[in-house]
């Protein structure tokens, strides 16, 4: 019979001649699907001068005919109903899978192996950035952890994959090792990796996949970083610069705004012109949602960034596009900025996060901004992660020294008379 799922399913009750046993064959019944079959011999042994194989059933007249046709009726009835039960649901069975349902031999579920449940999240990831409920490079540094677990596998095992039991204490020490040796990479990233694999195997956890998450007595640590920011005169020498590459003008530009509110590159780039508006103060802000964490990020515009906007006002590609500035994709962003670090002989590396760290650090926090303000503007949903972006420069230590040592030592009249005359 055809089914919903379109599998061929049949079933053929019969005498197993070739298994005689004093006379009696053994009855057999067979279940066909898709041209594979699977036998299943009953307890019944049948004088074969009793069967009557037009009908697959003992005779009328013969000894326990009601008994062992009532069995086979109901046999054929509970393996037909195990497969129309799977056809109702589109769900594809084989005669192997009737037959220990019959049998009622419980299905043996396979064990996942490692990067196969890997693989199982990063497809759920990639759903998920496709409907921006994760950012795409977010997504990329997972793909790049299943690589590096696959070399190591293929290097250090001289194996393509482990099964997810396999994979315990020794293992991640291994891998740390081989990544910081190995590969050289530095703790950050390495224990970045780890961290990744955590999480993938706690959802292993909850899937029932695994009992217990053998990562969870790993400790991974974080180094901070030490974060590279311009100076207030490294940010003039940019904005007193012209270039004959008007490409160029148009990069330090937009870095610049960066520097004056904040914003990473995934917002300044899909800025639109209708995203400017007037704040409660009478004043333009611009909000939006940071891509990367989903908080809220509400700036307003200092008169630098402010005049920079205005300068694109007419711009021929802006106006076409309905963009705010002229910022260009990633990598030709990034490449200019280069160039724009030598002319203006700035020895950074110059990129938006160095923006970012900028505005934190010397435009806000040096200037006395209160640390829960720029983490507000930042779009942060932790102070602590505002803390480890805007370092505190030395300069502003010394100012606030300074106004420390005039209350607790000033002036005689003897020195304010001094400096007066």
């Amino acid at each position: 019979m055809n089914m919903k799922n379109n599998q061929k399913f049949s079933t053929l009750v019969w005498l197993n001649k070739p298994k005689e046993k004093e006379g009696r064959f053994p009855l057999y019944i067979r279940i066909n699907v898709d041209g594979r079959k699977a036998a299943i011999a009953t307890r019944h042994y049948i004088n074969p001068k009793q069967w009557d194989s037009r009908l697959s059933r003992l005779k009328l007249n013969a000894p326990n005919s009601a008994v062992i046709n009532a069995y086979i009726d109901r046999a054929l009835n509970n393996i037909q109903q195990e497969f129309l039960k799977c056809a109702a649901i589109g769900k594809m069975t084989t005669s192997k899978e009737l037959k220990d349902s019959f049998l009622g031999i419980e299905p043996k579920t396979q064990e996942k192996t490692f990067l196969e449940v890997i693989e199982y999240h990063n497809l759920k990831m990639e759903e998920l950035v496709k409907v921006d409920r994760v950012v795409k490079s977010t997504w990329g540094k997972y793909l790049i952890t299943k690589k590096k677990v696959a070399t190591f596998l293929k290097e250090k095992y001289n194996v393509n994959d482990l099964q997810l039991s396999e994979v315990g204490f020794k293992f991640i020490t291994d891998f740390e090792h081989y990544m910081l040796t190995t590969q050289k990479l530095h703790t950050n990233t390495a224990h970045k990796n780890i961290k990744n694999l955590k999480k993938i195997m706690r959802m292993c956890v909850d899937l029932e996949w695994i009992d217990v998450n053998p990562f969870t007595r790993f400790r991974c640590s974080y180094k901070t970083p030490e974060r590279v920011v311009l100076t207030l005169e490294e940010i003039q020498t940019l904005l007193q610069t012209e270039f004959v590459n008007n490409a160029l003008n148009e990069v330090r530009d937009v870095f610049v705004f960066c520097c004056y509110t904040g914003f990473a590159y995934a917002e300044v780039y899909k800025f639109e012109r209708n995203d400017l508006s007037i704040g409660i103060d009478s004043e333009y802000w611009l909000t939006t949602y940071r891509k990367k964490t989903g908080e809220r990020e509400s700036v307003p515009l200092l008169p630098v960034a402010l005049e920079i906007v205005r300068k694109y006002e007419k711009h021929k590609l802006c106006n076409k596009n309905n963009k705010l500035l002229p910022v260009r994709t990633n990598q030709l962003f990034n490449n200019y900025l280069k160039e724009v670090a030598a002319f203006c002989r700035i020895n950074k590396r110059l990129t938006t996060h160095i923006a970012r760290h900028t505005f934190a650090t010397t435009v806000t926090l040096s200037n006395g901004v209160p640390i829960e303000t720029v983490s507000k503007m930042l779009g942060h949903s932790r102070l602590a992660t505002t803390q480890i972006y805007a370092k505190v420069l030395d300069q502003k230590v010394s100012n606030d020294m300074q106004i420390l040592k005039a209350k607790l030592n000033p002036p005689t009249q003897i020195e304010k008379q001094k400096k007066t005359s």
